[in-house]
């Protein structure tokens, strides 16, 4: 599958995006270009039904604490849980109310690709999501390392794609955002990882251009984080789960890369 097989319109989708200084997001779903010029009056909302469902997936990042009670409520601020889906959505829904939009956190700690290719049918398919954002691969490294997992960086390749696949097959027009595993070297994380998780990150990469899904380069705005002057603690104490700082800095690269012309 090349990346011209599923075009996505990025000005009809999520436009524009920044966090302020003083952290709040500024842009998730702004107005699309053809209500831009309306004197008088908000701009025409973007290209997502009424009513259409955003969907975050992922293993512990994603997942931050969220309540498996309010699983089946959208937009429940529990469900959402602490970190980077809570901060988008929250700002999505407060600028767009008149799309009704349904906003999902699947993430399950502990998860890689096989897990999530389980419950896909029903913690993905089912749901029909018109975006779906998926973060996924530390933990494919990360059980190798402690030696309760064996698969390698091809298998990881190869699941992540066949997932994705298998995800255009039932919903030929789901737009999809790959975010790119990342790691900061503190905590957990040491020389042992290196040069795999590199190679993991690359397969990422490869695997959303396959599928035509967005990017979004976690890894890279955290390097750029540390080279600016900051610990990597900072950012994620244990190396991979974020602080509050740090999920609110994906919250802001996820808007920016998303929203991106």
């Amino acid at each position: 599958m090349t990346q011209d097989s599923h075009p996505i319109d990025r000005r009809s989708l999520l436009k524009g995006a920044a966090i302020a200084g003083t952290g709040a997001a500024a842009g998730l779903l702004a107005p699309s270009a053809r209500g831009q010029g309306d004197a008088g009056g908000p701009g025409q909302s973007p290209g997502l039904a009424k009513g259409s469902v955003v969907l975050f997936q992922g293993d512990s990042i994603t997942d931050a604490g969220r309540d498996r009670r309010a699983e089946g409520h959208p937009n429940h601020p529990g469900m959402l849980g602490r970190g980077y889906p809570h901060h988008i959505a929250a700002y999505g829904l407060a600028t767009h109310p008149e799309l009704e939009l349904k906003v999902y956190n699947r993430g399950i700690s502990g998860h890689k690709v096989p897990d999530l290719d389980a419950r896909w049918d029903k913690d993905c398919i089912a749901l029909k999501p018109a975006v779906l954002s998926i973060l996924i691969g530390v933990n494919d490294i990360w059980h190798k390392l402690n030696g309760k997992y064996q698969g390698t960086v091809a298998d990881y390749e190869k699941g992540f794609a066949a997932l994705l696949e298998k995800t255009r097959a039932a919903l030929p027009a789901v737009k999809i955002v790959v975010c790119e595993p990342f790691v900061l070297r503190c905590g957990a994380v040491n020389d042992k990882w290196f040069p795999e998780f590199d190679e993991r990150r690359a397969a990422a990469k490869r695997v959303a251009d396959g599928a035509g899904a967005l990017f979004v380069p976690f890894q890279k705005m955290f390097d750029d984080a540390v080279a600016a002057g900051s610990k990597p603690e900072y950012w994620a104490g244990d190396g991979v789960h974020p602080s509050v700082a740090g999920h609110g800095l994906m919250a802001k690269t996820w808007l920016e890369a998303v929203g991106s012309a």
